[in-house]
């Protein structure tokens, strides 16, 4: 067995598994050396051998451990396969009792819950996703789409009315009704990729993911968020089919993507500008 890193890497999953730090080291010796006294392994590790001779009684009592009989007494662990599946057998059985006693409360997520990390976002999303009953309305750029795809496929397999808006080029499977929109670049340099996911039309994900920033998310179930996602996304549908129809005509009138329509509303005339400044000079 390898030693150093590994080591360690070792020693934190037999903590994950329920085994205190000096359980678990004496596993690692015995592992390492094979069968051995009490004193042999208090002496390796450097630690009192009243503590090492609690340790492996606690062990032993755990069914890891083989002891022999007379003095001094020596000390074997059972093979890993062994512990691990009296371990799994151990955790699917209190798993299934949790399951069955367990007070069930439907919780309505009213309140702003915020998520940060890549993969704590993403397997949120891929749980959100999988739970879904009847729709999903995304809006998601082509490398979200691309990691989100097999739970796409999983949705549209079991029936879900699927519903994708892509920036950019990507394959989905058939059956998922999908928008592609073009893309620019510059969009998530700036402030990273925004993806929306509204699902059954009850729960609102929203957040950022890649342009040199953590992965950010927020989910709601409150009305409000769900109502405007709602709004936005069928709004995006609405000038998708406009564009596709009527592309050219619409550039003509309003701009590319609409910017003389927006220009009209948004920005200050060089006129309405010079008054202003005109009035603070005075006030000077």
């Amino acid at each position: 067995m390898k030693r150093g890193a590994d080591m360690e890497d070792v020693l934190l999953h037999l903590r994950n598994l329920g085994f205190t730090e000096l359980e678990a080291k004496c596993l690692h010796v015995l592992a390492v050396s094979g069968t051995q006294t009490g004193y042999e392994i208090a002496k390796q590790l450097g630690v009192s051998r009243s503590n090492v001779y609690s340790a492996l009684q606690k062990l032993a009592e755990k069914g890891a451990l083989l002891t022999s009989h007379g003095e001094p007494t020596h000390y074997q662990s059972v093979p890993i396969e062994e512990i691990g599946e009296r371990i799994e057998a151990e955790l699917q059985a209190s798993i299934r009792y949790v399951k069955a006693h367990m007070p069930k409360q439907e919780a309505h997520r009213s309140e702003y819950f915020s998520l940060e990390g890549d993969t704590k976002v993403v397997e949120r999303i891929r749980t959100e996703l999988r739970k879904a009953k009847e729709e999903v309305l995304c809006d998601l750029w082509s490398e979200e789409t691309e990691l989100l795809k097999q739970d796409l496929r999983y949705g549209q397999e079991n029936g879900l009315n699927l519903l994708v808006s892509t920036k950019g080029e990507v394959e989905l499977p058939a059956g998922v009704h999908q928008f592609t929109h073009g893309r620019e670049e510059v969009w998530q340099e700036r402030s990273g990729r925004k993806f929306t996911l509204l699902l059954d039309r009850k729960l609102a994900i929203i957040g950022t993911r890649g342009g040199g920033e953590p992965t950010l998310a927020m989910l709601t179930e409150h009305p409000a968020m769900v109502e405007q996602l709602l709004n936005s996304f069928f709004q995006h549908l609405v000038i998708y089919e406009l564009k596709r129809d009527m592309g050219s005509k619409l550039e003509d009138k309003y701009g590319k993507n609409f910017k003389k329509m927006i220009q009209k509303y948004t920005e200050v005339k060089e006129l309405d500008a010079k008054p202003l400044e005109e009035k603070r000079k005075k006030k000077k």
